[in-house]
């Protein structure tokens, strides 16, 4: 048996969806539409916090950069899958491929973390409003955005890097779309222990306790919540933070449901739908998650959409005062709840 990093002729090849051409356009339409959908989906969502200035809060802040996330996750995978089709092959180097698993553990990851400090920011916000504005300041968020970006590019490099050490049969067929780093570890000729190692290690620290995080701050939202007297009260508290909380169910458990059925050894058509799910349907969700349920995301939304439907309108700046502003991103109005709502704690 050859033994070496890489396969004769330098290449992994992606088994993809299907060999039918008829089911390979219908595969490639679905493809660059959802791509395309979630592009400019998330695109817009940045431009609307960029673009309102009543949208320079910490929540929005992390939510555009969520949105960039998105998009660097989705483009790590989908367009290589998309020229494939294209073009007919299934091909994809030994050195693209090792990228393709470095970015997508990155986006993850970045995607994982900026969850957990949004969801550590609905805690602030509702279980001490009235120390809101003081606790995310500005250089706090901005700590945490950079924070985030930080640990996701250091702690992507361990799983690429152990995949170099091992040997590779010739004739690697990978049943997938995309390079995903449990499959690849599969098709080693060598031992990979160390490999498995490695990805558990990176799950229960970039995974695990991220997720143990966000569940605490929920268990304590959820506490403050039913401590708040009137029904209307409770009602507006949960809806700051059920968009959020929507996403992160979308997020976890089809993230779940891609590593428990490669595990579970269950046939690679289950693992590749529920890849799909995890790494293009969950992305696209998300604008029209917190765009359908966020009442200021609507009104800037159609403040884009109507400056962009301007044809030879010369775009004016976001904020005709803005040399007058403070020179900070944020807005000292804080997303909290209501000052009834406020008082209602201190009941």
């Amino acid at each position: 048996m050859e033994r070496g990093n890489q396969t004769g002729a330098e290449n992994f090849i992606l088994l993809g969806f299907t060999d039918d051409p008829d089911l390979q356009s219908l595969f490639f339409g679905l493809l660059l539409a959802m791509y395309l959908v979630t592009v400019l989906g998330n695109l817009l969502i940045i431009l609307a916090v960029i673009s309102d200035s009543h949208l320079h809060t910490p929540m929005y802040f992390f939510l555009s950069n969520l949105s960039l996330a998105d998009i660097g996750f989705t483009s790590t995978t989908i367009p290589k899958a998309l020229r494939n089709i294209h073009i007919h092959s299934k091909l994809i180097t030994f050195a693209s491929c090792i990228s393709q698993i470095y970015f997508f553990v990155l986006f993850g990851c970045q995607e994982n973390l900026l969850l957990t400090v949004m969801a550590y920011d609905r805690f602030v916000a509702i279980c001490h409003p009235l120390h809101y504005v003081d606790i995310m300041n500005p250089r706090l968020c901005l700590l945490m955005a950079l924070g985030s970006l930080l640990v996701s590019v250091l702690g992507a490099l361990p799983g690429p890097l152990s995949i170099l050490r091992l040997s590779f049969c010739t004739n690697i067929e990978i049943p997938h779309f995309f390079c995903d780093l449990p499959a690849v570890l599969k098709l080693a000729c060598s031992d990979t222990l160390i490999s498995h190692i490695v990805l558990y290690s990176e799950t229960i620290v970039l995974g695990v306790f991220p997720l143990s995080g966000i569940l605490l701050s929920y268990s304590q939202i959820f506490s403050s919540i039913l401590r708040i007297s009137s029904d209307r009260g409770k009602y507006k508290a949960f809806s700051t933070c059920g968009s959020h909380l929507l996403v992160v169910s979308l997020f976890y458990v089809t993230g779940l449901g891609v590593y428990l059925s490669s595990v579970a050894t269950l046939s690679s058509r289950i693992t590749l739908m529920a890849s799909v799910m995890y790494t293009m349907v969950t992305p696209m969700l998300n604008p029209f998650i917190y765009s359908l349920r966020n009442r200021d995301i609507k009104v800037a939304l159609g403040r884009v959409l109507s400056k962009m439907m301007v044809v030879g309108e010369i775009p004016r700046a976001p904020c005709q005062g803005s040399t007058g502003q403070d020179s900070s991103y944020f807005s000292s109005r804080p997303l909290l709840m209501s000052t009834e709502e406020s008082l209602g704690h201190k009941r």
